[in-house]
């Protein structure tokens, strides 16, 4: 068990293996304000300085196990990522914590020793990345919101921010109206939308390839931090 300040970072609770050994998924759990946080861990081999972390949010009716089962962990570690797929408070195995969901990214990151994240956001999640985006801005080296939630009580903020992000929606979204997908675009400096055909609200899942292909390249084109 190791201690950082007030956090403490527990040992993991399993090791998933695919391939070889250096295609683990470890499960790990912090504990935050005194409850425990599960999140997937893959790649940490290519955490260094100057490597790109990517930090894998949720939507409502799904946890990190989501990206672990479509594959989307193994893709990003493989392309030389460092990867955290969080289970939000109250979801998945994470406990609810007392902590304002507006610093609760921020805090998590300093935990786990995270100066800056791309971060990928669906759904509900928004209400949890779009105060990092605005109040952390260098906190975050890049932002795929996917249909995010959320967005009408930040779009006047989000108007100052530029940080390269991907605006990714699913063409038959019926949940988050694709029309949001247009103001989300506009608001934020040095963004791009990518529509993907036929896809309903968690368009990821329908369109896997394209969500990884369209991922992948985005992150491929981020300056180096």
């Amino acid at each position: 068990m190791k201690t950082l300040g007030r956090f403490v970072l527990v040992a993991a609770t399993g090791v998933l293996f695919a391939e070889s050994a250096f295609a683990e998924i470890a499960e790990r759990q912090l504990v935050l304000a005194g409850k425990k946080l599960h999140y997937l861990e893959a790649g940490l081999e290519s955490r260094a300085p100057g490597g790109t972390t990517m930090l894998l949010l949720h939507g409502a009716r799904f946890n990190s196990d989501t990206w672990r089962k479509l594959g989307t962990i193994d893709k990003l570690k493989d392309a030389g990522y460092y990867v955290v797929a969080l289970d939000l408070p109250g979801y998945g195995r994470s406990q609810t914590v007392d902590i304002d969901r507006k610093e609760l990214l921020v805090e998590i990151m300093d935990a786990l020793s995270i100066d800056k994240a791309v971060v990928v956001s669906p759904s509900m999640s928004g209400a949890f990345s779009f105060p990092l985006v605005i109040r952390a801005t260098d906190r975050v080296a890049g932002f795929v919101p996917v249909a995010p939630g959320a967005i009408e009580e930040n779009l006047r903020a989000l108007r100052k921010v530029s940080v390269p992000t991907l605006v990714v929606w699913g063409e038959k979204d019926q949940i988050i109206p694709l029309e949001k997908s247009d103001d989300l675009t506009a608001a934020i400096v040095d963004s791009r939308r990518v529509i993907l055909k036929g896809a309903s609200h968690p368009c990821y899942l329908d369109s896997p390839d394209e969500f990884h292909r369209e991922l992948l390249a985005f992150v491929a084109s981020l300056p180096a931090s």
